[in-house]
């Protein structure tokens, strides 16, 4: 059985930084697409950043506009898990942050609605 577990989540002030981590067992992180999603409250969850990876030294990275510059996101695959790195946080950032894996599936979109495996979520709250 496929999980992911994300943790890292919590309150930090604008300006501040975050580190998400997301630890996948019962599926192989270096072997295909995975991705951080993020839904506010009233608001579609939106892609934030993809990784695409086929090896440890293959992998292909995706950051939606709103975070380029400010987020980065990376694979560890002897721990198999991913992380989002997050700086320079605005309240806008403030949502409910996902994991997700897309298994058995050509490509890598920030589409959320393609992936079929999910994580439980973990808050992060920004305060101006």
């Amino acid at each position: 059985q496929v999980q992911l577990v994300e943790s890292g989540g919590g309150s930090v002030q604008a300006g501040g930084s975050l580190r998400l981590s997301c630890v996948a067992s019962g599926y192989i992180a270096s072997s295909g697409c995975m991705g951080w999603f993020r839904q506010a409250p009233g608001k579609e969850r939106e892609g934030v950043a993809t990784i695409y990876s086929r090896s440890a030294d293959y992998q292909i990275a995706s950051l939606s506009d709103a975070v380029k510059g400010r987020f980065t996101i990376a694979l560890d695959s002897p721990k198999n898990t991913i992380y989002l790195q997050m700086g320079s946080l605005k309240s806008e950032d403030t949502a409910m942050y996902y994991c997700a894996a897309r298994m058995g599936l050509i490509g890598c979109p920030q589409d959320a609605s393609s992936y079929n495996v999910w994580g439980q979520g973990t808050q992060v709250t920004v305060s101006s």
